[in-house]
């Protein structure tokens, strides 16, 4: 098969998903999984339609410093 040379092949994975080393992770791996999986962004969802770039980026500003703010009170 003859793959044009704009493309990538495609790959096929078949069977379970390994870790790396084969091991399971430890009590600290799976305490830093579970912390990344609680983590917040604080913007709201949705789709926001601004008149001007420095609307949004007030907005993107104000959401940043309410997520680091409510990290830094843990």
């Amino acid at each position: 098969m003859d793959i044009p040379p704009d493309q990538q092949p495609l790959a096929r994975t078949i069977g379970r998903r390994r870790s790396r080393s084969g091991q399971p992770l430890s009590a600290a791996g799976r305490a830093a999984m579970t912390d990344l999986a609680r983590y917040v962004t604080r913007a709201p969802k949705g789709v926001f339609r601004y008149d001007s770039a420095a609307a949004m980026e007030a907005d993107r500003l104000r959401w940043t410093v309410a997520a680091v703010v409510a990290r830094a009170g843990r």
